[in-house]
């Protein structure tokens, strides 16, 4: 079967891909496309077969397109996109699968798990990341400033942000003298942000108990047990698993009248407390320059690993009144977001 006529077999495009992107870049006829495979899955602990959370979607995947529409990329016009959990109807393609069968020009891998697994299906395929962590531990780069493989990307994990979520937690609870981390150390974004964050604690004289969560059935758990050593505040670590779950987090939390902290704005239109971090929807626009550049000839591994320069605070001033917690004028003026 031509790469071509498998393709054209999937219904792989949702109506936000169907937009017309305005001016095309790169002018190519139909029979020349450029493929493009999204290489997303089911979150960890998903049973077989299982869509991906809408909100995720939109948020990754929805501004990876808008991205590309910068670029002036047109789905069926001058690109084809195709996504891996869509490949069949009962179970998510393996990447290796998704790279016989598609023979994509470009991978764009949502977040380092789907990168790692990209990256050993292929080490000539260009892999591009909207969210690596810890990308040179784990050999898929040699260096942010010049990756000298095939995958480069964005690394929303800037020095210095664990402190600040820290910096914030007291903002809300000037008395909090123990926070509590609920943490997914499956991920390898989890480990560093662990030692970071503990980092910071110390330094102002903050006791730490953390529990873990590998799977979604572990969130209510870990998070009775973070209230069981009277945590004050919760830091919920910046994960897959974690953000997918944002909602339950939200609630539980909620449930057990524990104050949340996080690092992305998706936790806080769920339900949580406070977030400060980068702008995820930056990050997988961004992806967009990424593919503009290897389509148009240039390596990846010459491509420097980027980091987000902006951040974003939002507070969910509903959650804020469930919980009695009085939100600090200062911390009203500098938010971005407030969800009332």
């Amino acid at each position: 079967m031509r790469r071509r006529d498998f393709i054209g077999g999937f219904g792989v495009i949702g109506a936000a891909a169907s937009t017309q992107f305005g001016r095309g870049s790169y002018a190519q006829s139909a029979q020349k496309r450029p493929i493009i495979a999204w290489a997303g899955a089911p979150p960890a602990g998903a049973p077989a077969g299982a869509n991906v959370p809408q909100f995720i979607l939109e948020l990754t995947f929805g501004n990876f397109v808008k991205g590309l529409a910068e670029f002036g990329y047109v789905q069926g016009r001058n690109v084809d996109l195709i996504k891996r959990f869509d490949m069949f109807s009962d179970r998510v393609a393996t990447m290796e699968e998704l790279v016989a069968l598609v023979k994509p020009d470009i991978i764009a891998a949502p977040a380092t798990l789907q990168a790692v697994e990209a990256r050993k299906a292929t080490s000539t395929i260009p892999i591009v990341c909207g969210a690596l962590a810890d990308a040179v531990h784990l050999g898929l780069i040699a260096s942010e400033a010049r990756p000298g493989g095939n995958v480069t990307g964005i690394e929303p994990y800037i020095s210095g942000l664990p402190t600040k979520q820290i910096e914030l937690a007291r903002e809300i609870a000037p008395t909090a003298g123990c926070i509590g981390l609920l943490t997914n150390m499956n991920d390898p974004k989890g480990p560093p942000q662990v030692g970071d964050l503990k980092a910071a604690c110390q330094a102002i004289g903050l006791s730490v108990v953390e529990a873990d969560a590998n799977m979604p059935n572990d969130i209510p758990g870990a998070l009775a047990a973070l209230a069981n050593d009277k945590a004050d505040v919760i830091v919920v670590l910046q994960t897959n698993l974690l953000l997918v779950r944002s909602e339950q987090i939200g609630a539980t939390a909620l449930s057990m009248r524990l104050p949340t902290v996080f690092g992305y704005r998706e936790h806080v239109i769920h339900g949580g407390l406070v977030s400060y971090g980068v702008d995820l929807r930056w990050c997988y626009r961004r992806l967009g320059y990424f593919v503009d550049k290897i389509l148009r000839g240039a390596r990846p591994g010459d491509l420097p690993v980027e980091f987000p320069t902006a951040f974003w605070l939002a507070a969910n001033l509903k959650t804020a009144k469930a919980l009695g917690v009085i939100v600090p004028a200062g911390l009203l003026s500098r938010a971005d977001e407030l969800i009332e």
